[in-house]
């Protein structure tokens, strides 16, 4: 695989999946689903594998060669398979030939591409949270491959699929029908959880027959949204690093002086509206960043207005904060004031005080800034940081009743 599919952000994997989809194509689908110790990503993280080679990257690159390799396999078969990769000490050196730096045991379910998965790839394109619950084991008991007249939608075999909406509140197949053959009381708890936090972990409940099964749940949280309102070039460097990112980024430009989508073809989309209408453009909501960079004093203020009466958890306005105060000061000769609670998402100066000025610079002070927002984390050192660098998951499914 290059070193350019490797590293694409995880928004455009779940599209290439998509459009592996429309095309009928062959590809196979590897996902962490656990990790013992230390790893380069976290369970959920996914690669697709084809005849081209792979797109994400589930590793720092040290196992994905032999992934092609395994993946062939399950391409032949049409069946998944389960892989685990032991990258722990003088074993790893002993299997990979040098010390790979992990520290950790990687557990990763490898799938043939097919339609069951496409309810995932749209429900991220429509922007809805969503739960994939893909069985890994169960136990002797277990129906749902047998012709002896079970249910076949009843969950049995590795890879068996449902699906839990929080928007609905349910468990449903990938056809869209209800999954009664499954735990679905017992597995909507935690499917909520990962889906809203965008997550993973490995869950074991105790299926509608009596049997145990082990499942897989996979949280894809929507993708967040970064709008950046201003046409400047210093808004070129902000847009292409949000998008790698995993930002869906809008550019919103005012009087429609500039082809936008000619100047940021790395945008989601670009709009071109007023700053007096900029409510009825967008859709803001608790999962939109904001970036105010027009330079020009009264569309700003305009923009800052609407986006702080909003519920969008970050609103970053360029310039001094001197700037800001006159702001205020005009919104307080019209009668305008804010409460303290919607100045808490205002950020101005904009960014994290990085040290640098040139405008890719700036570009990830402020991509750095929506990231630790998006993540809710206050930025500081690695190395200041106590216990792991990536939250771990533990999450329970309840009694079954």
């Amino acid at each position: 695989m290059t070193e350019s599919n490797w590293s694409v952000p995880e928004t455009e994997v779940v599209q290439r999946v998509h459009d592996h989809l429309d095309a009928d194509g062959t590809g196979v689908l590897a996902t962490i689903v656990d990790v013992e110790g230390s790893a380069y990503r976290r369970p959920g993280a996914k690669m697709l594998l084809d005849d081209d080679g792979g797109v994400g990257s589930i590793t720092a690159g040290c196992i994905e060669d032999d992934l092609l390799a395994a993946a062939e396999s399950v391409r032949e078969s049409g069946r998944p398979d389960r892989v685990t990769y032991d990258l722990m000490g003088d074993d790893a050196d002993d299997v990979w030939g040098l010390g790979v730096g992990c520290n950790g045991v990687i557990d990763i379910l490898l799938e043939p591409l097919d339609e069951t998965y496409r309810p995932a790839v749209e429900a991220f394109d429509d922007g809805r949270d969503v739960a994939v619950l893909t069985v890994l084991s169960a136990d002797e008991t277990g129906h749902g491959s047998d012709d002896d007249g079970a249910n076949p939608d009843a969950p049995g075999r590795l890879g068996d699929r449902a699906y839990y909406y929080p928007d609905e509140g349910r468990v449903r197949l990938a056809g869209g029908s209800p999954a009664r053959a499954w735990p679905a009381e017992a597995l909507s708890e935690p499917a909520a959880d990962l889906a809203e936090r965008g997550s993973a972990d490995v869950v074991t409940v105790e299926g509608p027959d009596g049997q145990t099964l082990t499942v897989f749940v996979d949280g894809i949280a929507a993708p967040a949204d970064l709008v950046v309102f201003g046409t400047g070039h210093d808004v070129g460097p902000v847009v292409e690093l949000a998008e790698q990112n995993d930002f869906r980024v809008t550019v919103v430009g005012f009087r429609g002086a500039v082809d936008l989508e000619s100047r940021f073809p790395e945008a989601h989309r670009t709009v071109t509206t007023s700053p007096g209408t900029v409510d009825d453009a967008l859709d803001i909501d608790h999962r939109t960043h904001a970036v105010v960079m027009t330079h020009n004093f009264v569309d700003d203020r305009l923009a800052v207005e609407t986006l702080l009466r909003s519920d969008a958890p970050y609103v970053g306005l360029m310039g001094p904060r001197e700037r800001f105060d006159e702001m205020l000061e005009a919104f307080d000769d019209e009668g305008t004031t804010f409460a303290e609670s919607e100045l808490a998402s205002l950020y101005t100066p904009v960014g994290l005080d990085l040290g640098g000025g040139s405008p890719y610079q700036i570009a990830h002070s402020i991509v750095g800034e929506a990231l630790a927002v998006s993540n809710d984390r206050t930025p500081g050192h690695l190395r200041q940081r106590d216990g792991t660098i990536h939250d771990r998951v533990d999450v329970d499914a309840p009694p079954s009743p």
